[in-house]
């Protein structure tokens, strides 16, 4: 066996047995770092590799991180306690329909920002909320986990909601727009389904009926944070801030939407996304006088330098045959027809998401499509059925997404405890069901309306 196939290999498990394990809470950028070090010393990825990498993640990384500045500003205004204050009103008592709300909550978050923006953004705000609540541990773990798995889910409907999504696209030539035509009506069926069939799973661990709130979240943010407030922002009233919420959402929607006006006059998006964030940004330091410093703090920068960093280690195993071999695989595949192809190819992304997390998993499937010389209509096909295998079927263990190991961290940190035993009692039964169901809605959506 070549030497380069046995570093590439060994190099890439260990790398993901680290990412697994994170060892006192280590950030995923560090492991995946040393082993694209390791790649790039032992010559495996050459320069022209490194070149055509940075091609590829450089928009992706950028979308990616100015979604997050976007998120990260909207916090420091009180957005998510306001959010999670909303959720407490209109639940109105009842444990089942905050079930409902929750959902709603952890699907927008994800399609407004991306499924990690997401899964940092709502964890806190679910935690703060049910212990508001004075609900017990093992009330508070059904809304958690079922919030966490949809949130992540999330981000199959629009590419853009997921980094390694975005990649994926670039590889493929695909536009952002002509993605979301394609995916959007059957994937967000599927979610729906998915939350109803998590509902059927929980209800009698729900409370039915909610304890009153321990105090005012909404109030306790905004006395701590604007009161006396310097700048020109008055937000006194709850009246006064729900109407200066909705304002800076319908920013963030306009935003998010022109992404994909962008795409359609192929306009690179990262463009828009950067823009979005510098007036989002400049808007904040003009009314509330906060320096944009604290956003440097705050900002994931270690994103690019792990997309980066898997991209290495990806194109070590391409380079050393692995997706040649995969193309083998596949071929045989395709000739079954496309309806059983779309299965197979779903399925075979969720097994190897769960073995070594979706992100090189996609990153694999996808280059080996491109080379198997498809038609458009069949890679654009068989690459969707992979972003459900990427996005959904990851899902199955709690290893198999980077969004899954930053849950649990902040769980962790929480001091909440969820055993794998009650994460795979939700996640056997409704992630294989619900990739099989999305995987069917998605072949019948493509037939019907994209099929020449």
């Amino acid at each position: 066996m070549d030497i380069h196939i046995i570093i590439s290999v060994l190099v890439f498990l260990m790398t993901t047995i680290v990412i697994f394990w994170r060892p006192r809470g280590m950030s995923e950028a560090w492991p995946a770092a040393i082993g694209a070090t390791i790649i790039l010393l032992t010559g495996v990825v050459s320069r022209a590799d490194i070149l055509d990498i940075l091609q590829k993640i450089g928009g992706a990384s950028i979308t990616i991180i100015s979604t997050i500045v976007m998120a990260v500003i909207l916090e420091s205004f009180g957005f998510f306690h306001w959010s999670a204050a909303r959720l407490a009103s209109a639940a109105k008592g009842s444990g089942y329909r905050l079930y409902w709300y929750i959902q709603l909550l952890c699907f927008l978050m994800t399609l407004l920002f991306n499924n990690d923006g997401s899964i940092l953004i709502t964890t806190p705000i679910l935690i703060l909320l049910l212990r508001n609540l004075q609900l017990k541990p093992h009330q508070q773990i059904p809304y958690l986990l079922t919030g966490a798995l949809i949130a992540t889910a999330s981000s199959t409907p629009i590419g853009v909601s997921n980094i390694v999504n975005l990649i994926a696209l670039k590889i493929l030539h695909m536009t952002l727009y002509m993605q979301t035509a394609m995916m959007f009506i059957p994937t967000a069926l599927g979610l729906l389904f998915m939350s109803w069939l998590m509902y059927i799973l929980v209800k009698r661990k729900l409370p039915k009926r909610l304890p009153n709130s321990a105090y005012d979240i909404e109030q306790m943010f905004f006395t701590k944070n604007f009161h006396p407030l310097k700048g020109h922002l008055v937000v006194e009233t709850k009246r006064q801030r729900t109407k200066f919420m909705l304002k800076i959402l319908l920013f963030v929607f306009l935003m998010r939407s022109s992404l994909f006006i962008a795409s359609f006059f192929s306009i690179p998006i990262e463009f828009v996304a950067v823009l979005g964030s510098l007036i989002l940004l400049i808007w904040r330091w003009y009314y509330l006088r906060t320096k944009p410093i604290d956003i440097l703090k705050k900002t994931p920068w270690h994103i690019f330098i792990f997309a980066f960093s898997m991209y290495v280690l990806i194109y070590g195993l391409h380079n050393s045959g692995l997706t040649e071999l995969l193309v083998k695989m596949c071929e045989p595949i395709v000739q079954q027809g496309l309806f059983e192809a779309s299965f197979i190819m779903g399925g075979l992304i969720s097994v190897l998401s769960n073995l070594f997390n979706n992100h090189p998993a996609l990153l694999v499937g996808t280059i080996a499509l491109t080379e198997m010389n498809l038609d458009s209509f069949t890679l654009q096909t068989m690459y969707l059925a992979s972003i459900i295998g990427s996005d959904i079927g990851s899902l199955l263990l709690p290893i198999g997404t980077l969004a899954s190991l930053i849950w649990m961290h902040i769980l962790k940190q929480h001091r909440i405890k969820v055993k794998w035993k009650d994460y795979l009692s939700v996640s056997l039964i409704v992630i294989p069901i619900t990739v099989i169901v999305m995987l069917f809605l998605l072949y019948n959506w493509l037939q019907l309306f994209f099929a020449s």
